[in-house]
């Protein structure tokens, strides 16, 4: 009997005949009964069946007669053979199969006219075929211990009493989330889905990604509040790079339910906790409705939640009509470069485009930028210089090709989730090597070969060695540098200086394991290279990824299947703002806006005369704010007043600009200091496309209305635009992306019409062109690789007694960029609640600090208080932290000092101090406490003790102490006490 063939190599196998109840019917080789079956449309009962994962086995309900094997067998296991003649509703069949489902409804507790998932019951559904009655079962019911309903996690409950032990949650969880947070547990009637330890699912390492909750047949796990939706519409997640295909459900103008679009060749039905529990924010009472104008003499600094204290509503064609007034006013007063504009990576490949052509061809400027200067400006600086191209060369599915895999800079499983995971198949289905460079410990470092775990802003020294063992066991490609690269001497050479014994002095890996990755990643004939801002947040992030470029061009990979250079974009539309130009030296498509012969094509098609000058960047224009040079700023659907470095700096220039604009769905941090705002609709209620971290285009589309008087991003520019003299006449958004095919050659074969099922990946230069899944096949854009010497450089900002941790600062799985969205999140918001720091236990016992102590951190530009998360996966002198949290926020602590090359901020290294919040708050007024606080051993050299005060910190007698420093807080005695006893003061 044929084995069963994986169902993306089916195809090619070819086709069989089979007779299915006396029906011969075709079926592709490979196929199990069951998948034969009901391909042909013939229902064969299962309550374990999923296509998604592999054949169980389990509820038996599935059986069949197959003519000449003995007996009955289970179709979702059984392989389909050619001429095999099956019978699915013999007598025989379906006794057994009656007799199975009776014993799985005797232990199925719970009433169906009360059960969440009444009507929607697969168990009921099997029920009513086979015409089990309840009097039979009544019969047959022995008495059995009633388990208690876990409800534990904010999104879902756990029912053991409606569980068949079915199996497809554990093998959902383990093949598909690649977690195993849960498993078949216990033995014989005590046999239960359990987590570790039998705990709480919410106390289990469970990622909330729900793709138990959409697979369980009963009601076993249901969403705790279920509306049944009247409509679906199909659109894309609005949160990472990665772009999940989704659709919504809606009912009465809310979004009720969203499930994973299996369809997509992104995330096959796959969702993240964000993209299945995080989008209710749309819905959220905080959405903007109408537009506002900041009420007379409210100054920029006031702090208050309270909006109807800072500003006053007003009609649209007021605002707009002000906002045209005073922009006007601005140019004639100071130029059009004393104007900048902020675009989105949340809003609209169409969206963008039109921001940019109203910054260029309206206001007469090219001071437009957007978020990417903050995450991915140094990958886009990086890879135009070496391939021609700035953008991800291969598709997400080749990670399932590749044979290693080097994830350095990216924690993928949390930023990424849905490539994280699928890092872990590769890894556990196919075999795939992982190589994980990382100063933390993360997740995928449990899967990982190789965990380099070097000093933070060490990477090109770290990536210098591996290529240099590479060049040594003769493993570079050299037909592939000959033939398709340049510029290989001088990188080789530059090498030399980059021997085991100094890289691990540099980066603090020892040199035997950088000698191990090299070689590694330089024997496998596919290799991918996987990264994130880890690399680019530097002031070394150009030649981070100018490193990267060279280990792919030394080892070709680059141009195939299975290889390939990945950035992963952070924002579900960063890529696409890039492509769109809102960028301040590029049109769309990565046309140099000071090149003569394409500034004459827009010119052209726009019908103005362009600025030859390349605009200033978003660092650039907070420091021109702060100067006076910059008056005014027009903020699209970004919130800087967290996203930026050293926020205070930033507070005090936008508090400086005479005009501030901010379109946006929420009253941002940045919103706050503006003098108009514009209510903008979100993803959910417009049209258009985003472009994922993979250029793959494709359509959003609306689902629900606006509310209130919100409008679309597009149809807000083109009404200012009108009013200052230049009509945009668009009637949808459409109709903009075919303006944008026009004039941008990579987008030139896409449209609405075009993008059905999977989008269409850049560049897709006309209407019969199919898209590239991979790029620089062949020959790269620029023609040939151009190899890059590049040589390490120290971070800005390192330690130093005042300031004596690292801190690097991300993202967390539940939270996404500056939380706007995500904190307006049931789920997100109660799975992650508050800030934390996570710092090593050496350091906390060092300060004296316990898990969960509210501690100020601080730097040399500002201060914060947070709670602690004591952790090994940081480093002893290192901590980290997300920026996520306005009560909390990281970046007033983090370094504006920016690359050179791509302006983009440090923010992966900053120095920091950490000290007990109430100790703090104790020691302004008390020297003795001070002392000990930054110097223990020195207070007993700079204090004469008598005998008394030595025996009261001996003993820890804080009676005695506190009649000599004053009262103490109880955590600040628990405090005291472990720094004495860390002192040995008795021995001093």
């Amino acid at each position: 009997m044929s084995t069963m063939i994986p169902a993306t190599d089916r195809k090619k196998a070819g086709t069989m005949s089979l007779m299915i109840n006396g029906k011969k019917i075709k079926a592709l080789k490979g196929m199990t009964v069951l998948e034969a079956a009901l391909g042909a449309s013939v229902y064969i009962p299962t309550l374990c069946y999923d296509p998604d994962l592999k054949p169980y086995g389990a509820c038996r309900l599935c059986l069949v007669e197959i003519e000449g094997m003995r007996g009955i067998v289970s179709s979702c296991t059984t392989p389909a053979v050619d001429g095999m003649v099956i019978r699915t509703d013999t007598p025989m069949v379906n006794l057994a199969r009656r007799a199975a489902l009776e014993l799985i409804l005797v232990n199925h507790h719970g009433d169906c006219l009360t059960c969440t998932k009444n009507q929607r019951c697969e168990l009921q559904k099997v029920a009513q075929y086979l015409g089990i009655e309840q009097e039979n079962l009544d019969k047959l019911r022995k008495g059995t211990q009633i388990l208690p309903v876990d409800k534990s996690h904010p999104a879902f409950d756990r029912d053991h009493n409606k569980c068949l032990l079915c199996g497809r949650c554990v093998q959902a969880c383990e093949e598909i989330a690649a977690v195993g947070a849960i498993d078949l547990a216990f033995r014989g009637y005590a046999t239960k889905v359990s987590t570790f330890g039998d705990k709480p699912i919410h106390d289990s390492i469970c990622v909330s990604c729900g793709e138990c909750i959409s697979r369980c047949p009963t009601g076993a796990l249901v969403p705790k509040h279920y509306i049944q939706p009247t409509d679906h519409v199909k659109t894309i997640c609005p949160y990472c790079g990665v772009g999940c295909s989704i659709y919504l459900g809606i009912r009465g103008n809310e979004i009720v339910d969203v499930q994973g679009a299996k369809e997509s060749p992104v995330n096959k039905g796959g969702l993240c906790v964000k993209g299945r529990y995080g989008l209710d924010f749309v819905n959220h009472q905080d959405r903007l409705t109408r537009p506002l104008i900041r009420k007379e003499g409210v100054p920029k600094n006031v702090s208050t939640t309270d909006i109807h204290q800072i500003f006053r509503e007003a009609d649209w064609n007021e605002v707009l009509d002000r906002m045209a007034q005073d922009i006007g006013l601005t140019i004639d007063r100071h130029g059009p470069d004393a104007i900048g504009l902020l675009s989105s990576a949340k809003c609209t490949n169409e969206d963008n485009y039109l921001f940019q052509k109203f910054a260029r061809a309206v206001l007469h400027t090219n001071n437009v930028d957007h978020c990417a200067r903050l995450c991915h400006a140094s990958t886009v600086a990086a890879a135009l210089a070496a391939f021609g191209d700035g953008a991800m060369s291969n598709s997400i599915s080749d990670i399932d090709q590749a044979e290693v895999l080097f994830v350095i800079g990216s924690n993928t499983t949390e930023c990424h989730p849905i490539i994280g995971r699928r890092i872990k198949r590769a890894i556990k289905n196919n075999g795939a090597k992982l190589i994980v460079a990382d100063p933390r410990r993360i997740e995928l470092c449990d899967m990982a070969e190789i965990h380099l775990d070097h000093f933070p802003g060490t990477d090109v020294a770290l990536l210098n060695g591996m290529m240099r063992q590479i060049v040594e066991e003769n493993l570079h490609d050299q037909t592939f540098i000959a033939k398709r690269c340049e510029e290989f001497e001088p990188f080789l050479e530059s090498l030399n200086g980059y021997d085991l014994k100094t890289v691990d002095a540099i980066t603090g890996v020892a040199g035997e394991k950088i000698r191990q990755s090299g070689l590694l990643f330089g024997k496998a004939k596919k290799a991918i290279v996987l990264y994130g801002m880890g690399i680019t947040q530097h002031t070394t992030g150009t030649d981070n990824v100018k490193a990267i470029a060279n280990l792919l061009m030394l080892t070709g990979n680059l141009g195939r299947k299975g290889t390939g250079f990945s950035p992963l974009r952070g924002q579900n539309n960063v890529q696409g703002a890039c492509d769109m130009g809102a960028l301040p030296v590029v049109y769309p498509g990565y046309q140099r806006v000071d090149h003569p012969g394409v500034r004459e094509k827009f010119e052209k098609a726009w019908g103005k005369n362009l600025n030859e000058k390349p605009g200033i960047t978003i660092t650039e224009m907070v420091q021109a704010a702060y100067e006076g040079q910059l008056k005014a700023l027009y903020v699209m659907g970004e919130n800087p007043m967290l996203s930026e470095p050293d926020l205070n700096h930033v507070r005090e220039a936008l508090a400086r600009l005479e005009l501030l604009i901010v379109q946006d769905i929420f009253l941002t941090e940045t919103a706050q200091m503006a003098d108009v705002i514009l209510p903008a609709t979100s993803f959910a209620e417009k049209d258009g496309t985003f472009t994922n971290t993979e250029r793959r285009v494709q359509r959003v589309r609306k689902a629900i209305d606006p509310p209130g008087e919100a409008r679309p991003d597009w149809e807000i520019i083109a009404e200012i635009s009108k009013r200052l003299g230049y009509p945009m006449d668009y009637q949808s958004s459409a109709e903009i992306m075919d303006e944008i095919a026009r004039l941008t050659p990579i987008y030139g074969g896409i449209n609405h019409d075009r993008l059905g099922r999977g989008g269409l990946q850049w560049p897709c230069w006309d209407k019969k062109h199919t898209g590239t899944p991979i790029l620089h096949k062949g020959q790269f854009t620029r023609g040939r690789g151009k190899f890059h010497v590049v040589l390490d450089r120290p971070p800005a900002e390192l330690p130093t007694f005042a300031y004596p941790i690292l801190l690097t600062t991300g993202r967390i799985l539940e939270h996404w960029h500056t939380g706007s969205m995500s904190h307006r999140s049931h789920v997100l918001e109660t799975l992650a609640p508050e800030s934390r720091v996570e710092i090593n236990p050496v350091d906390a016992s060092r300060l004296g600090i316990v898990e969960g102590d509210v501690i100020s951190l601080s730097s040399c530009r500002g201060a914060i208080q947070t709670k602690v998360k004591k952790t090994h996966r940081v480093r002893p002198g290192q901590a980290f932290m997300a920026f996520h949290w306005k009560e909390a926020p990281a970046n007033r602590l983090t370094n504006p000092a920016f690359d050179l090359q791509a302006k983009i901020p440090e923010f992966k290294v900053s120095s920091v101090k950490a000290i007990l919040t109430v100790l703090e708050r104790a020691v302004e007024d008390n020297k003795f406490l001070t002392a000990l606080a930054e110097n223990p051993a020195g207070v007993l050299a700079s204090y004469d003790l008598t005998p008394e005060h030595r025996k009261a910190l001996v003993d820890g007698d804080i009676a005695s102490l506190e009649k000599w420093v004053g009262p103490l807080e109880e955590r600040l005695q628990m405090w005291l006490k472990v720094r004495l006893k860390q002192e040995n003061i008795s021995e001093k």
